[in-house]
């Protein structure tokens, strides 16, 4: 089944939006569990920030009793190394990638659009950012992990070496632990990615502080 198509909430600034931040949700969410905090990010009021909360598709997922939910690819098993279905990374990968033309097709460049995401979205959000062949504005991955465990992802692209990273996680989280997002930034580090690293005193969730931090960092990465 191809998802090169899909259907997201979209919040638009008030002005003509010049950037763009894809965001995507986690495992069983939808968009719609991550828009509101668009004015909770309280960014300054003239900002030209549009930002698109895509919907996974709804497939069976292993871990959870093969169940249908919205998932960006099926979690097979809790073992890091044998997590992420990857035929099912690459599809959606792809989905995201047509998202992003769509962007840049109505006049928004590539290195104005952040891709970010939460959890199974941050996973998405990372994989794809760092193997997309233009430069981004950057790659926003919270609580989250490589689906490639403890190597990079084949094929990344030099055009996103310098690209700003952002990884947030917290020291409580017992849903995705936190040694392995400190894998992905480790991996990121040794490689010369230009990531910054951020922990917070929660579990698999956002905190008020950690959406501050998040709106600074959009600033600096859009605005200016």
């Amino acid at each position: 089944m191809s998802i090169k198509h899909l259907a997201r909430v979209t919040v638009e600034p008030k002005s003509t939006a010049t950037s763009c931040v894809i965001w995507l949700h986690g495992l069983g969410d939808s968009g719609d569990g991550f828009a509101p905090i668009v004015p909770v990010l309280n960014l300054p009021k003239n900002h030209a920030i549009r930002f698109i909360f895509p919907h996974a598709p709804e497939q069976a997922v292993t871990i959870n009793q093969g169940y249908v939910m919205r998932s960006w690819y099926d979690i097979k098993s809790m073992d890091l190394h044998n997590r992420a279905d990857m035929a099912g990374v690459l599809e959606s990968e792809q989905a995201i990638h047509a998202l992003i033309q769509q962007q840049i097709d109505s006049g928004i460049a590539a290195n104005k659009i952040v891709l970010a995401g939460f959890s199974q979205g941050g996973v998405i959000s990372l994989f794809t950012g760092l193997r997309y062949p233009k430069a981004l504005a950057g790659i926003m991955a919270l609580s989250c992990y490589l689906p490639t465990a403890d190597k990079l992802p084949d094929n990344c692209h030099i055009a996103n070496k310098q690209t700003p990273i952002l990884q947030n996680h917290g020291d409580q989280d017992d849903v995705v632990p936190m040694s392995s997002g400190k894998m992905a930034n480790q991996l990121l580090i040794d490689a010369g990615y230009n990531t910054k690293w951020q922990s917070y005193r929660m579990p698999h969730s956002v905190l008020p502080e950690q959406l501050s931090d998040i709106s600074a960092w959009l600033v600096n990465t859009l605005l200016k």
